[in-house]
């Protein structure tokens, strides 16, 4: 249960030296930043491939600080999260006058990152109008901005992501097929969390450490049930579901013990996970896990509360709704109910 006083310092913060922003060791991630390794030192175009939360920024910002660019800009811009009619602007400036609202001059985001690297997530959406002026700027390092026929020259790296899987795209022409080549120069694909279960237990460390530092919080132990229940959970929102779940139990934890985040979809479908569990059968298991351990004692220290993180009353209450009832002891049944508190525990559960 003492698990937090377990991991090494250096375990807890990364295990990856020259990667310190980025939590794991499983051979599914190094694999993946042994791929960064080799590109980063280039000039190479590359294409991030992965879910949404697997870590696709962070993968970016590692490939320009391991290259020569390092000292110089780097500049992001999710494609995404642009107004159509807003994003060639974005990428490529405008002059003053250039449409309504042009108030004055703007600089795009390619001049801006000029001898540094430009990182566009969610490439998957950018326009099929805008896709041929991006293909310009990757083969002849040039533009114009809105408005102005004067050409620009940069010498920009570009780093791309999607969660989408492009090939497909081009296959229904929602994607042009010579962007795209020109993109996959070298691709490089992010696992899902699902597929690096073994980095759970770091990266739960480390968020714990984060958030209980950021909320002035003593967390010194997560139980082992609610460990269990973590590795077991399909992460389709993989390490930013997983952050942000963490960050949600260090808030309601108390007395120092990490509740299961997992326990508190309440009223919501749980995600399936490869083996098509339930959500209510995925929490009756965790519970009774934690109830055999500590031999039927829900309150107490031992307790199977403490042990999941849980308030007496707030366990009680979801063993009820699950349909969990302490059962009845065979041998000495007499004896178990002659104690005032077993018999409370009894009738509180059954």
């Amino acid at each position: 249960m003492e698990y937090l006083n377990k991991v090494a310092p250096s375990e807890q913060v990364s295990v990856n030296g020259r990667f310190q922003e980025i939590i794991g060791s499983s051979p599914a991630l190094k694999l993946s930043l042994a791929e960064v390794e080799c590109v980063a030192p280039t000039d190479s175009t590359v294409l991030i491939l992965g879910e949404t939360g697997t870590g696709k920024e962070l993968i970016a910002r590692a490939i320009h600080d391991l290259s020569a660019r390092r000292e110089r800009p780097f500049l992001k811009l999710n494609c995404a999260a642009i107004p159509f009619d807003l994003l060639e602007s974005e990428l490529f400036g405008h002059e003053r006058g250039a449409f309504t609202g042009a108030v004055g001059q703007k600089i795009g985001r390619f001049e801006m990152a000029d001898t540094g690297t430009l990182f566009l997530d969610e490439i998957g959406d950018l326009p099929l109008a805008l896709q041929p002026k991006l293909l310009r700027v990757l083969q002849e390092q040039e533009f114009e901005r809105l408005g102005s026929g004067r050409t620009h020259h940069v010498n920009v790296r570009l780093v791309a992501a999607t969660h989408r899987n492009p090939a497909e795209m081009v296959a229904r022409r929602e994607f042009r097929s010579d962007l795209y080549y020109r993109l996959n120069v070298f691709p490089i694909v992010l696992p899902p969390l699902r597929e690096r279960r073994q980095d759970i237990r770091l990266l739960v460390s480390h968020f714990v450490q984060m958030f209980s530092r950021r909320m002035g919080k003593q967390i010194h132990s997560i139980p082992d049930e609610t460990l269990a229940a973590l590795e077991g959970y399909s992460w389709p929102g993989n390490v930013r579901e997983l952050q942000n779940l963490i960050e949600r139990a260090v808030i309601r934890a108390g007395n120092g013990v990490l509740p299961n985040p997992l326990l508190r979809f309440e009223n919501k479908p749980f995600p399936m996970s490869q083996t098509g569990i339930s959500f209510d059968d995925s929490q009756r298991e965790v519970i009774l896990t934690a109830l055999h351990k500590s031999r039927w004692v829900i309150g107490g220290p031992r307790g199977a509360a403490v042990r999941l993180g849980l308030k007496r009353t707030t366990l009680i209450t979801k063993m009820k709704k699950l349909g969990i009832f302490r059962p009845m002891p065979q041998d000495d049944e007499e004896e178990f109910l002659g104690k005032p508190e077993n018999e409370r525990l009894w009738q509180a559960t059954g």
